[in-house]
């Protein structure tokens, strides 16, 4: 029975609940603690399957009763195989994150060789330096990591006002200053360690864009909604958005494919200015309902399903000689 429980949740919580929470219309009201809500999602779904390969032979062996010798060898099995699961995560996780850093240590490479250092009016204060970028296209985005930048195209400060240009700035520093790309890179990591029949686009996606609300926030209290609105709708060329941080774009294929056929970058840039254009509201009672849910889908399964099975697999064990 637990096998059926937690497999039915690993399911739903793989396929199901990302569908419903991606179409939800509260989480850009509360963005923060709905990436926490995904994470925990996400986070969730793993440990299901993981309590599936533990719990179903321990279940299989305890009904067929097959004697303690036969038991062991089958728990033996089922922890290699969990064994197996989490060392595919790990070993995703450490390929996105190596790469990652290849590719941008080669990027923040090119962009020194290629761009110059602003300074003054352009710095902003505290925050990682600024490059500019001969260009024709309008561009700025961001490079995480030890040695940060945020990068400008020369079309860009054409195109933006003096405001225009410090709004998408704090956007970008926003994004550096939360490491917003580690985030991103974890949900790539189990992304990639899936199954690929079990694999779901929608996290990564949603995320990325439950991010990018986050640094809109940032920008927003610190230099008003109406300065990066009009920025976000000056650097869109081509249908495509321009004001992005690097690091969506810088997790492989994985993090590119991970764009859906019935949802695209304008969507996004309307969704964003549209919230921008909202009056901003605190929604505390939102946020915490968001992470009290979050605590839920983490610690419920565990204390109605996991537990109550760990019970009674540990009261049929056999004593211990001597006890």
């Amino acid at each position: 029975m637990t096998t059926l429980l937690l497999g039915g949740l690993g399911l739903g919580l793989s396929l199901l609940v990302p569908e419903v929470l991606a179409r939800a219309r509260w989480t850009a009201r509360a963005p923060g603690p709905s990436v926490v809500l995904w994470q925990a999602v996400t986070l969730a779904s793993v440990l299901s399957a993981v309590g599936v390969v533990l719990v179903a032979p321990e279940e299989l062996v305890r009904a067929l009763d097959t004697g303690p010798d036969v038991e062991a060898w089958v728990l033996v099995g089922a922890l290699a195989v969990a064994g197996l699961i989490v060392a595919r995560l790990v070993w995703s996780t450490a390929g996105v994150l190596l790469r990652s850093q290849r590719r941008r240590a080669r990027h923040a490479d090119l962009v020194d060789l290629l761009g110059r250092a602003e300074t003054g009016a352009l710095q902003h204060p505290g925050g990682a330096p600024l490059r500019v970028l001969d260009g024709p296209l309008p561009l700025a985005y961001c490079l995480p990591g030890r040695a940060p930048r945020v990068v400008l195209s020369g079309a860009a400060l054409q195109a933006l006002t003096a405001e225009q240009v410090q709004a998408v700035l704090t956007h970008e520093q926003a994004h550096l200053r939360a490491r917003h790309d580690l985030v991103l890179e974890s949900f790539t990591a189990v992304y990639q360690a899936v199954p690929r029949p079990l694999r779901s686009r929608v996290p990564l996606e949603s995320v990325s864009l439950l991010l990018e609300m986050v640094a809109d926030d940032a920008a927003r209290a610190r230099c008003g909604p109406a300065p990066l609105a009009s920025a976000l709708c000056a650097m869109s060329t081509d249908g495509d958005l321009s004001t992005h941080n690097l690091s969506t774009h810088d997790l492989g294929p994985a993090g590119r494919a991970a764009r859906r056929h019935d949802r695209t970058p304008q969507d996004d840039r309307r969704r964003r200015v549209g919230r921008l254009q909202r009056p901003a509201t605190a929604e505390g009672s939102l946020r915490a309902s968001v992470l009290a849910l979050a605590v839920a889908v983490l610690v419920l399964p565990t204390a109605f399903v996991v537990a109550p099975w760990l019970a009674q697999a540990l009261a049929s064990l056999p004593p211990l000689p001597g006890w």
